[in-house]
């Protein structure tokens, strides 16, 4: 029996530009993969499923109780006993403290708390004050509170949403437990490689055509990297024929040249009639028009194949960035904390902590949810004081790169970025830093708030790294959250090759692994 069924569906942008089409699927009891570049429809289409959004054509169709989990909505005032639970859980609560009227009697729950324990203990949920803002948790305490109150909806669906993003590895173990024991249909959107290694399909979403792998990532990537070997290859050939297409309508050319040349000289001799001498040109200069239609002909046809491949390769191949030296010396110190506390509403984060960092260490800061991670980084910017203890630090050798890019501001231009970011630029050298960092002919006047994931992250190192100083550090906070696999694998190449210091703060294991991070400094929660 199918839960789950979409036939022929397309979805459209609100500005009716079409995201994806003809998407058919059918699932029961398996687990299905979104993937595809930031943009390209995975939200919209969980959305259209939760019917929390249209679809431009086609139908779906849910056969059971659909359970929705976006990536961290606006929480407002709710608490966490809101999301679990809401009014039943008060109602228990009014029974329990002796206020309760006869209404709630009737309409208690008492199957609630064994519920709401097992729905907490499935994504490794540590008790928590059920009066307590959601607002005031971490990203990744929020999201799992979030996803231990679906699974008490007695969801007979599950569409998740990037459910992983700011996950320690202790939940996003618990997310990777829930996804094998689940036993409906489970539809995931997600760059988490090591999360999508474990689904039983793969859907890739893109304007040119739907995707579907059975089988995890590797299988996945397996196929695109064919993908990828074939597409270079046809460039290779096309580059080719346009080569040796020109070179055939310049052999041509010369023999004609030839041709004319006797010809010329048969009638400076003048030893054939007028009349043939005229015939005789004329059936030259039709078979040369020809000659050079053909050969322009054949030309333009490889030229059109070279742009298709051109177009393909550009599709399938990440762009690759070269990475200026930062000129950072081995043993600089960058920064230089002693004794530093941070507390939050009472509640010591961290501390007392020393650290130091020098020259071009690869540091990985880590810590469970709600450890203070995000909040060490702040004190290290300069962007607060710590409670107790004192920082030196070089914070114009400083840059933070974080999961929301807000170096950039959305309503300015590509352009606009670069040169606010570096006052010193002129406009063409504001332009040739955007080409370098593949952003051609009229990126540059895109607005921040319509450009991708990846193309967010180029533009960011490019106002970054353009600078006739680039920055000694970098601040990673959860940089790939919202990036999509792609964009993913550009960070991780341009930054394997930055010469300077990074502070690494990341729950992708395949992100850290992939940095070769060298040390690690560990916070721990403390109340």
């Amino acid at each position: 029996m199918s839960y789950l069924t979409l036939d022929g569906v397309a979805c459209a942008t609100p500005d009716g530009s079409l995201l994806f089409s003809d998407l058919n699927l059918s699932l029961a009891h398996e687990s299905v993969g979104l993937v595809g570049r930031n943009g390209s429809g995975k939200s919209t289409l969980l959305q259209a499923i939760a019917m929390q959004g249209p679809v431009a054509q086609g139908t779906i169709t849910c056969r059971g109780r659909v359970g929705f989990l976006r990536q961290l909505p606006p929480v407002g005032t709710q608490t966490v006993g809101d999301t679990l639970g809401g009014e039943a859980l008060a109602c228990l609560r009014r029974i329990e403290s002796g206020t309760a009227a006869d209404a709630d009697y009737e309409q208690a729950d008492w199957t609630l708390p064994a519920r709401l324990d097992a729905a907490t203990a499935s994504v490794g949920l540590p008790p928590l004050d059920v009066e307590r803002p959601l607002a005031a948790l971490s990203g990744g305490e929020r999201m799992r509170v979030m996803l231990a109150g679906l699974l008490l909806d007695h969801t007979d669906i599950l569409l998740l949403d990037e459910p992983t993003n700011n996950l320690d590895d202790a939940g996003r173990d618990a997310v990777l437990d829930l996804l094998q024991r689940w036993h409906g249909p489970v539809v995931v959107a997600s760059h988490d490689r090591a999360l999508l290694e474990h689904v039983d399909r793969i859907v890739e979403l893109t304007r040119t055509g739907i995707h579907v792998v059975g089988g995890g990532w590797s299988v996945f990537e397996q196929q695109r990297s064919a993908e990828r070997a074939r597409a270079l290859d046809a460039l290779d050939k096309a580059e080719s024929a346009v080569k040796s297409a020109r070179r055939d309508r310049q052999r041509e050319a010369e023999k004609q040249a030839q041709r004319d040349k006797r010809g010329r000289a048969v009638a400076a001799r003048k030893s054939e009639p007028k009349i043939l001498l005229h015939a005789r040109q004329q059936r030259a200069e039709q078979t040369a028009g020809r000659y050079r239609a053909v050969g322009n002909d054949s030309v333009a046809q490889a030229g059109d194949a070279l742009a298709q491949a051109q177009a393909d390769v550009e599709r399938v191949v990440p762009i690759r960035i070269a990475m200026p030296s930062c000129g950072l010396p081995t043993r600089h110190v960058l920064v230089e904390a002693r004794h530093v506390m941070c507390e939050r509403e009472g509640r010591r984060l961290f501390g007392p902590l020393d650290l130091t960092i020098r020259g071009p260490e690869r540091i990985a800061l880590t810590g469970p949810n709600g450890s203070g991670k995000t909040s060490l980084i702040r004190l290290l910017l300069g962007d607060e004081p710590p409670q107790e203890g004192a920082i030196t630090a070089d914070r114009g050798d400083m840059a933070l790169l974080d999961q929301h890019i807000s170096l950039l501001e959305r309503s300015e231009t590509a352009l606009g970025a670069v040169r606010r970011l570096n006052p010193e630029m002129t406009a063409g050298q504001a332009h040739d830093a955007l080409a370098s960092y593949g952003f051609r002919n009229r990126w540059g006047d895109r607005p921040v708030e319509s450009l991708s994931g990846g193309e967010r992250v180029r533009l960011a190192l490019a106002c970054l790294f353009s600078r006739p100083r680039p920055p000694r550090m970098l601040i990673l906070d959860e940089p790939t959250n919202h990036l999509d696999v792609e964009a993913t694998m550009l960070l991780e190449e341009a930054l394997q090759a930055y010469d300077g210091a990074l502070l690494c703060v990341s729950h992708d294991r395949g992100f850290r692994d992939a940095l070769k991070l060298e040390r690690e400094v560990s916070l721990s929660a403390k109340t």
